[in-house]
């Protein structure tokens, strides 16, 4: 396996940056980013989104009921349904992306994010196939403490594409939106 990091654009305000990871040759994730400066904008800010009931207030879920695998079974998730594919999720982990490096909040939350499209789910994981081709991830700041909140909405057109949006919060409040594209297939009956 084999990283590596790249400027795309330079800049003194903006630059865009991106990350590849590849397995025997093979492309498998690449992750661009806009690196932005710093401002003060406090005076300004406002328009998110009303805060989640926290962690504390949300009952837990064993995703597992849905998901197998030891990804899955590491999370600790809080998750009220309100429908298929419409819910409000928190979710934490206890391990770290690489073994003994401490990681911050935004590089936590960015391990968790994928997580969206599966924890509010629209339709039996045994039945339908709904795996993501992207994601992308809007932030207005920076999240903080352990916790991801996700008020996620999974919607399936008619045509095998669907959609996962969430709005992305931690116990502050709204901190960013998320969007993954989904493609869309039933599997055969077991």
């Amino acid at each position: 396996m084999s990283t590596d990091v790249r400027v795309l654009r330079p800049g003194r305000g903006v630059e865009l940056v991106e990350a590849e990871v590849a397995c025997g040759g093979r492309r498998v994730v690449t992750l661009r980013a806009w690196l932005t400066a710093a401002g003060d904008t406090a005076e300004l800010a406002g328009g998110a989104p009303a805060p989640l009931p926290g962690p504390d207030a949300t009952p837990g879920w064993d995703p597992t009921t849905d998901w197998p695998g030891g990804f899955v079974e590491s999370i600790d998730v809080r998750r009220t349904l309100a429908g298929p594919g419409r819910g409000h999720v928190w979710v934490r982990t206890g391990h770290t992306l690489v073994a003994d490096e401490k990681v911050g909040s935004l590089a936590r939350t960015v391990g968790l994010l994928d997580l969206a499209n599966g924890m509010s789910v629209r339709a039996d994981p045994r039945r339908v196939a709904f795996p993501n081709v992207d994601l992308s991830a809007h932030l207005h700041r920076a999240p903080e403490g352990e916790w991801l909140g996700l008020d996620t909405t999974v919607t399936f057109g008619p045509a095998g594409a669907g959609l996962t949006s969430s709005v992305l919060h931690d116990e502050r409040g709204a901190f960013g939106t998320l969007a993954q594209g989904l493609v869309v297939r039933a599997l055969d009956a077991p």
